[in-house]
């Protein structure tokens, strides 16, 4: 079949070459996965929507994914200095500015980055027009997507039905076809791991620490205990009581006054919060999930801010240990993927990522005079150019390099400068004498 101007196969008809499905990793990954070999025997289980739903999980996913998807991208082509600058190109910049016909860019980054965190593995399928230049990008689910590898170590990719995306039916299609964003490839290359793995059972403990902290408030903020009896009593009994007391005096009507006979004494069993140290265990637990997506804590309200101010190491701390590899692996994945050549690429605009406190950005921007332009120092600042300003600018009595050198070469550089040789006096007698003889010339002439 032809699929986005292409001639497609199906599973069944890819020539003699048998191809065999990459494993997914270890432990049942689509649903349950497994912190260690033998969790899920021991009932010890990491339920994947379980974890999405975790308070510190989410934060971190949608706080990077944010972060990416609202910087712009920008073409950039080197110039015959070697510097890249801004450019545009009819077979780039439209796909980077409206890369499907159902998101916008920053709909698109968020669902590639998204992908990419949740599953460990991000693929965008292409589609080309008719001359093969990539019109359109579909960010695919990674459960439909099966990464293939032939006999001959050709890689293919098995693409379930998405109507969205425009695939009507199963297919397979070359690696070519398709942009695969990976990262923490432990078990295999063409399959990456999601933090999940790591954090999945810390996000898991602090639900189950939730979940019971919402059972315990449900129930009036009484904690669960026994009858006491003075004296034995028979399992009719026991029994009858406790269903008397759980009727009466557990859930909705937790604490109603009950009025204990023949010497009966309630005890209360449960640890209190303090003693189990509930709130510190919930905060730790959210910290390891921080650790596993290298996002700063503080950053999803998880314990105090640094003592410091200085916003733009914050940020470049942030950026750096976090961010960085993030934005790299995408940019180098979208130079590939639409054919860019050495000389033109895409980059991410980090400026408002990075963007210093203003009192500082004043003070770096003064300090860059000489190095840039009065209409460059004001584009940082967002404001338009004015007539002049375009050379970088100097205080009067800077020299030049060349300048200096000369200085340095002479005897005593720092001595008082040589005064000018006085100019030689013209000789006055050879030029009365050239005078008078033109006089005399011209006095014969008139006799």
């Amino acid at each position: 079949m032809r699929l986005f101007g292409l001639s497609i196969t199906r599973t069944k008809a890819i020539g003699e070459k048998a191809m065999s499905p990459v494993s997914q990793g270890r432990g049942g990954w689509w649903r349950i996965l497994e912190s260690y070999a033998g969790a899920w025997q021991q009932n010890v289980e990491v339920r994947y929507d379980s974890v999405l739903s975790n308070h510190a999980d989410f934060a971190c996913r949608t706080l990077i994914a944010s972060d990416i998807a609202k910087l712009r991208i920008k073409l950039v082509a080197k110039d015959s200095d070697g510097i890249w600058c801004e450019t545009s190109n009819s077979a780039y910049s439209p796909v980077l500015r409206k890369p499907n016909h159902y998101q916008n860019r920053i709909q698109f980054m968020e669902s590639w980055v998204l992908s990419k965190l949740q599953r460990g593995n991000a693929v965008i399928l292409k589609q080309r027009d008719g001359r093969g230049v990539v019109q359109r990008l579909y960010v695919l689910d990674w459960a439909n997507v099966t990464p293939l590898v032939s006999g001959d170590g050709s890689v293919f990719y098995q693409l379930n039905t998405d109507n969205l995306s425009g695939l009507p039916e199963s297919v397979t299609v070359p690696a070519r076809e398709v942009i695969h964003d990976r990262f923490n490839c432990f078990f295999h290359p063409l399959v990456g791991l999601s933090p999940i793995f790591a954090g999945g059972l810390a996000a898991m403990q602090g639900l189950a620490i939730q979940n019971d902290s919402t059972l315990f408030f449900r129930n009036g903020a009484q904690p669960g205990g026994v009858l006491t009896a003075p004296g034995a009593i028979s399992d009719e009994t026991a029994k009858r009581l406790k269903e008397y007391w759980d009727n009466n005096f557990s859930g909705k009507n937790a604490g109603k006054v009950a009025v204990l006979g023949d010497s009966l004494k309630y005890e209360a069993m449960r640890a209190k919060a303090v003693d189990s140290q509930l709130i510190e265990q919930l905060k730790w637990t959210a910290e390891v999930v921080c650790s596993t997506y290298h996002v700063p804590p503080y950053k999803i309200g998880v314990g105090a801010m640094p003592s410091h101010n200085n916003i733009q190491s914050l940020n470049v701390e942030y950026y750096s240990q976090c961010l960085q590899v993030l934005l790299e692996s995408i940019e180098l994945c979208l130079d590939e993927g639409l054919g860019m050549g050495e000389n033109i690429g895409t980059e991410f605009d980090t400026d408002n990522l990075l963007r210093m406190d203003s009192v500082t950005q004043m003070e770096v921007l003064d300090k860059s005079k000489g190095i840039m332009s009065p209409n460059e120092q004001r584009k940082k600042l967002e404001l338009k150019p004015k007539t002049g300003g375009d050379s970088p600018m100097l205080q009067q009595q800077n020299f030049s390099l060349e300048a200096l050198s000369k200085r340095d070469a002479l005897a005593d550089p720092f001595g008082p400068s040589p005064a000018p040789a006085p100019a030689e006096p013209a000789n006055d007698n050879a030029t009365e004498a050239e005078a008078r003889s033109a006089l005399v010339e011209i006095l014969k002439g008139l006799r």
